[in-house]
């Protein structure tokens, strides 16, 4: 044997001395002091990964299950496993799942406004202990001592450095490896900025405050799916702030409409929803029942004969903004909901409305874009925008002179006649206008006049003058025979607003509804019924009044640059998805039906 013989066996040696046969052919034998060194550090590494399996070995048994990581999961699979983790967190009398309340000192806007410009020193924190709380929108992980979070509040987001040298309570590892993006996280902490000075709080207590359960799409994919958009609002809020933008835009909107009749002296009014009659409008209604009453009312479509009645109480200047409902058709500019202000003012007439409304629109304009001018995208935001000019005095063109001139043929002086019946339908087959059943003069003269003059109304523009067999509620011209003082509002080619110096003959205004239900009976289903209880108040006596009525999420559409008006309602109407399926089993089941026939 090569072994010298004063030495004992090597399977006898002394642990410290052991040496790896490997060493051994090296250029250089190892010292006793460097194999002591590496024997020191192997029992370590033995040691940790001995104290790691116990660790998770207690962690099982306390309820403690380990998730698995967001990326290999599909989103179903992802949905079951995290709700079998927060199910046994519930389960566990360790944790505080769902907690009832978090001090939150600042939010996150607050907080980078009042310490973003004060933390100006690469690696710096300040001494100042504030809380915050927030959605994890992105989570990095550096090293097992050291994690960063996104978290966002209010539309602003912040960094988070959670390092565990700072830890306070609990195991460090243990509370970040259940953090998952969409959780509520409740920070306390130091404001600051990391060493690249980045701004962030230096996490010393997280929490966890709620647990989401599903997997947010990721900030690569986003979240562009329409449909899921509106029937989950809530995802396209975390996910997009242009979402977050429109809404608060839409708010501060009502807010300066809100303010502006107020500091006139208007007083703001609620009428009631379900009436007996469907008035104030020329639409169809939805039909709803009272139970105990045994009675159908109808989803009110416009409030409009209410607040005159106001009027002739003696309440001079109201208004309203509210929901009215409309059993009409969906597409981008109509929602069978929607939201309308409504006013009406004593002693005026539609010229002071057209002044008001200019003072109104061009400041609200200004107000929320520090311009008059509006750049909208019709055609999308990949295409060029078109300039949207809201500088007062809006233009005017009377209604049949225009339509005339388009036409280049002249108007029947009597519209009301079978022979200017069959003129407007000549017009409509000649220039290719649709008009759907029933088809009246009424609804041509409509047609006629989206087709050739609203097409041009892309800026403020006033349509006026509007004849009286379109125009129920309005008072007849005080120099035009045939016509009425009413306008509307065009644009962007859509409707914006509709006004009129008010009809307040009692006389005149009940033979109007007898022509209205004249139409209703011949298939028009939008015609107004007649409204005694409103003809008997204005025999009280109306004092000279016009009324004007704006709808709020047309405008919206306007102000935040979108073409559809599912953008600017938080919950639009949609067709709900059990009855999609409904509707599939039922043909299933129908197909099954006829084959067991046959």
């Amino acid at each position: 044997s090569d072994q010298p013989k004063n030495d004992p066996p090597v399977d006898q040696q002394p642990e410290e001395t052991k040496v790896n046969p490997e060493e051994e052919q090296g250029e250089k034998k190892l010292s006793k002091n460097e194999q002591k060194r590496l024997a020191k550090l192997a029992k370590k590494e033995e040691e940790k990964k001995k104290k790691d399996e116990e660790k998770k070995a207690k962690g099982i048994e306390q309820g403690k299950p380990k998730e698995k990581e967001e990326e290999i999961l599909d989103p179903t699979a992802y949905y079951e496993n995290r709700s079998n983790f927060v199910t046994q967190l519930r389960d566990n009398k360790n944790y505080k799942t769902y907690p009832h309340k978090f001090h939150v000192s600042h939010s996150i806007e607050e907080l980078i406004t009042q310490y973003d410009p004060k933390c100006t020193e690469k690696g710096e924190f300040s001494e100042d202990t504030i809380t915050i709380a927030g959605r994890v929108t992105n989570i990095r992980k550096q090293g097992a001592k050291l994690v960063f979070y996104d978290l966002k509040g209010d539309g602003k987001r912040v960094q988070v450095m959670a390092n565990a040298n700072k830890h306070v309570g609990g195991d460090f590892n243990e509370f970040h490896a259940m953090v998952r993006r969409g959780d509520i996280l409740g920070i306390k902490g130091n404001p600051g900025r990391t060493k690249t000075g980045e701004f962030s709080v230096a996490a010393s207590e997280p929490q966890l405050l709620s647990y989401c359960l599903h997997m947010l799409p990721t900030a690569q994919t986003g979240l562009k799916d329409n449909e899921t958009r509106y029937r989950q609002r809530y995802l396209d809020l975390i996910m997009n702030n242009r979402t977050r933008d429109i809404f608060i835009t839409r708010s501060k909107m009502i807010q300066y409409v809100r303010r502006f009749f107020d500091n006139m002296g208007f007083i703001e009014v609620e009428t009631p929803m379900m009436n007996m009659v469907a008035g104030g409008a020329n639409a169809k209604p939805f039909v709803t029942h009272h139970n105990h009453l045994n009675l159908d009312l109808f989803m009110r479509i416009a409030p409009e004969l209410y607040l005159k009645m106001l009027v002739v109480g003696g309440l001079d200047r109201v208004y309203e903004i509210g929901k009215q409902f409309r059993n009409e058709g969906m597409d981008q500019t109509h929602n069978p909901e929607f939201t309308s202000i409504e006013f009406y003012m004593a002693y005026a007439d539609y010229h002071d409305l057209m002044k008001l409304t200019e003072d109104l629109l061009s400041g609200l304009v200004k107000s929320l874009t520090g311009d008059y001018k509006l750049k909208f995208h019709p055609e999308g935001h990949d295409k060029d925008p078109v300039i949207i000019d809201f500088t007062p005095p809006f233009k005017r063109i009377p209604m049949l002179k225009t339509l005339g001139e388009k036409l280049g043929e002249e108007i029947p002086k009597d519209i009301e006649t079978e022979e200017a019946f069959q003129f407007f339908k000549k017009q409509a087959i000649k220039h290719k206008v649709e008009c759907s059943a029933p088809v009246t003069t009424a609804r041509l003269i409509d047609k006629l006049v989206g087709h050739f003059i609203e097409v041009d109304c892309l800026n403020p523009t006033f349509i006026i003058d509007h004849p009286v067999l379109i125009s129920p509620l309005a008072k007849l011209h005080r120099e035009h025979p045939g016509l009425t003082e009413r306008f509307e509002l065009f644009i962007n080619h859509h409707e914006i607003c509709n006004a009129f110096t008010e009809l307040n003959d009692p006389f005149d205004q009940r033979q109007r509804f007898i022509d209205q239900a004249k139409q209703k009976a011949q298939g028009d289903d939008e015609a107004m019924k007649i409204d005694e209880g409103f003809v008997k108040a204005l025999e009280y006596g109306l004092p000279p009044t016009a009324g004007w009525g704006m709808g709020i999420d047309r405008l919206a559409m306007l102000l935040t640059d979108t073409t559809t008006i599912q953008e600017v309602l938080l919950y639009p109407a949609m067709k709900p998805i059990v009855e999609q399926h409904h509707d599939e089993e039922h043909k299933t089941n129908e197909e099954e039906t006829t084959t067991k026939t046959n």
